[in-house]
């Protein structure tokens, strides 16, 4: 399968399209050393996220990594960002500028198309087929776009990153009752340090899929790595600090999940 998908009962999905580490063979050959690494993975986030079976959320994550293709850019490949560096659809470094290509092996556009077609639009297809499910059956549906990234990545902005970052393209992409809802009970404490629609506002699932006007509600999140797992390699899950956050988590997609069902 080119991602895992387990139907729920609840009128929400999770989606991690970044959470996948393969690369195919024939791919991997043309790649430089460092890609095998698959560093800019949001690595565990199925195991951070493993309450949501049991609350009823439908989920979708990656197998393939981003670094084969990126299933939260556009398939035109337009920068989300206008003006501010980026990766794109088929990134050809990593986060920390490395190049991920051997010399003269960068996707051509036939090959870009190649794997829009094989590996991108599968999972956009489950995901399209889920929300439309859900909204058939429930009348409306939130859909939560879950991303982790290190703490520190010095290309993309100064400084640590605050350990949660809310998106929703500036509140286009979903009521506001829902960022309301989400974001209250994240300031509720004051553990954790957080931002909303400021340097992450929402990749293209967010932007796409959030319609509003149609009762489609997205909301994206993207939170440090160092809240649950080792930021070196070789990337451990650490389960004694992701049970620190996991409760918050937890609360968050409940109050998605009641708002969702009022």
């Amino acid at each position: 399968m080119d991602f895992r998908f387990k139907a729920g009962r609840l009128p929400m999905l999770v989606s991690m399209p970044h959470a996948g580490t393969d690369i195919p063979d024939e791919v991997l050959a043309s790649m430089s050393p460092c890609a095998a690494a698959t560093a800019d993975t949001d690595w565990h986030l199925p195991e951070l996220y493993g309450f949501l079976e049991e609350m009823g959320v439908s989920t979708i994550s990656a197998r393939w990594s981003r670094y084969l293709i990126d299933l939260n850019r556009p398939p035109e490949n337009t920068n989300l960002y206008p003006g501010m560096d980026t990766t794109g659809l088929c990134p050809v470094d990593t986060f920390g500028r490395e190049s991920l290509y051997l010399e003269g092996r960068t996707p051509d556009e036939a090959e870009v198309r190649r794997r829009l077609e094989r590996y991108w639009m599968p999972y956009h297809e489950q995901l399209r087929a889920e929300l439309d499910r859900l909204k058939r059956e429930f009348g409306r549906v939130v859909l939560w776009d879950a991303h982790s990234i290190a703490s520190v990545v010095p290309r993309f902005f100064e400084g640590r990153l605050p350990d949660l970052n809310f998106g929703t393209a500036d509140g286009k992409s979903c009521d506001p009752g829902l960022e309301q809802a989400v974001v209250g009970v994240a300031r509720a404490q004051d553990r954790f340090s957080i931002a909303v629609n400021g340097r992450f506002k929402g990749g293209h699932i967010t932007r796409k899929y959030g319609q509003p006007a149609q009762d489609v509600h997205a909301i994206q999140l993207e939170m440090c790595q160092c809240l649950y797992m080792n930021e070196a390699p070789p990337f451990e899950y650490r389960p004694e600090v992701a049970g620190e956050v996991q409760p918050l988590l937890k609360d968050m997609i409940g109050a998605a999940s009641a708002w969702v069902r009022t």
